[in-house]
């Protein structure tokens, strides 16, 4: 009889109890969440290798992959830049704050009690780098009382804090008011020794500040990763996982790295120097009509701009062995199909060039999309057609894509050796020639784009010359 009293009250405490059990069963985990929310909010940093305003709108690696996340999931995006590394974690654990920080962050072991990185993407390097003309650091001695600087809150920083246990003359400052351009900009200048940066961004930088160079690896690659709020609800990173698992399986994540870094490493020293001299002598003078052609035919003169550099370095008088002339460098029939009748007449050749260039864009498949037409494009001005049609035939064949620019300019070298060139309608050619052409032409068009205001406004000295942070003032006095 005693225990009905107890059975009584006990009944409706476990229903309750049931209820408050059920409740949490059904709230909805991270990526149900964000379903609901309709938007894919990401942490980014505004830097060349992550996030940035682009001519044609935002673009950069990360933007890239963060936009194609968003698209699977029928998600909108919204980008949020943050001012540092210690806000942009900051804000990635706190309740309701963004989904995912991408941001060219690596997986940093410091971080892991505090947020979950996803499976890497990239894998870069810690770099030592040092200006040309000073001496070569090899080691970390080399380093002991040297003025160096790191972005504060990298995992660079937390890299270097753990080897001054052993090497307590290891100073360094961290800045939290630089961007890794800005740490690079003070070593070419001179106002610091030295700083450390991954491989990728150094690539990136280089042609802007040609006499950087790396001075020794601080240590083995690292995985670059994107980051989520820590927790043990992995539902989202499980979906980000299967992402970057299915972009890489179908090739997406290497044709963005080779959009992005494929061109990064064609200037050396000298060749940025030159080109910098250049665009401050002989540019000026033919700005105007590199404008007026590509208005004309709906391009980017700077796209044009570059293709002339790589064809002439914009000498209009320029001529090679084999009867090429001008700054378009136009053979004879091409110029007759463009109705061209002064080669070295530059306003002639400049819109000559732009017409060939559009008439061969438009022979291409239109299964081919941007910005690989354009490479597609220009491999054809300076190869041909029959040629390119050659190398993507050899590319179906291989198994790769012949829509992408990366599985072709593997094969277009194949048609200078005669296993692969006697399988062709049109033979032997120099193919190793167009991938270099295109890849030169990107990045002259890469570092046009940087030195002019996407607008058009193109920022120029007091005598009218073009300024170019990084390289300019690296030439003597007088140039």
């Amino acid at each position: 009889m005693s225990r009905h009293p107890r059975n009584h009250l006990a009944a409706p405490a476990l229903a309750l109890l049931c209820s408050v059990f059920l409740v949490a069963c059904e709230q909805p985990n991270r990526l149900e969440q964000l379903r609901e929310d309709g938007t894919l909010r990401v942490l980014t940093r505004n830097t060349p290798t992550t996030y940035y305003q682009g001519r044609h709108g935002d673009t950069g690696l990360e933007y890239e992959l963060s936009k194609r996340f968003a698209d699977s999931l029928n998600l909108e995006l919204e980008m949020i830049t943050s001012p540092t590394l210690d806000d942009l974690y900051h804000q990635l654990v706190r309740e309701r704050g963004p989904h995912i920080a991408a941001a060219g962050l690596t997986a940093n072991p410091n971080r892991a009690g505090q947020v979950q990185f996803s499976e890497p993407y990239l894998q870069v390097t810690p770099q030592v780098i040092y200006r040309r003309g000073e001496r070569q650091p090899k080691g970390l001695e080399d380093l002991y009382d040297k003025r160096i600087t790191v972005l504060k809150g990298s995992a660079l920083a937390d890299q270097l804090r753990e080897l001054q246990a052993e090497h307590p003359q290891l100073v360094f400052e961290e800045s939290d008011t630089l961007e890794t351009v800005d740490l690079l900009r003070l070593v070419n200048d001179g106002e610091i020794d030295f700083t450390v940066v991954y491989s990728n961004e150094l690539l990136v930088n280089q042609a802007f500040y040609p006499a950087l160079h790396v001075g020794f690896d601080l240590g083995p690659a690292q995985p670059m990763a994107w980051a989520l709020a820590g927790g043990e609800d992995e539902s989202l990173l499980q979906e980000v996982n299967r992402f970057f698992d299915s972009i890489r399986e179908d090739g997406t994540l290497d044709q963005l790295l080779e959009r992005f870094y494929g061109h990064a490493d064609v200037l050396d020293y000298v060749g940025a120097r030159a080109f910098a001299r250049h665009m401050q002598q002989r540019l000026p003078r033919f700005e105007q009509l590199f404008r007026q052609s590509a208005d004309q035919h709906g391009m980017d003169w700077r796209l044009l701009a570059a293709m002339a550099y790589q064809e002439s370095l914009w000498d209009p008088d320029a001529r090679s062995p084999t009867g090429v002339r001008g700054l378009m460098m136009l053979t004879l029939p091409t110029a007759k199909f463009v109705g061209v009748t002064n080669r070295v007449d530059p306003a002639q050749s400049i819109a000559g060039g732009a017409r060939y260039l559009v008439w061969v864009r438009d022979q291409l498949s239109t299964d081919i999309p941007e910005p690989d037409r354009t490479w597609f494009a220009l491999a054809a001005y300076n190869v041909g057609l029959g040629h390119l049609d050659d190398a993507r035939i050899l590319t179906r064949n291989n198994g790769r894509d012949p829509d992408r620019w990366i599985d072709v300019k593997d094969h277009l070298p194949l048609l200078s050796k005669k296993q692969w060139y006697s399988q062709t309608r049109y033979g032997y050619a120099r193919g190793g020639e167009p991938v270099n052409y295109v890849q030169n032409i990107r990045r002259y068009y890469e570092i046009l784009t940087w030195v002019t205001q996407p607008q058009g406004e193109t920022p120029q000295m007091p005598d009218g010359k073009y300024h170019a942070p990084g390289i300019l003032e690296q030439l003597p006095q007088g140039i």
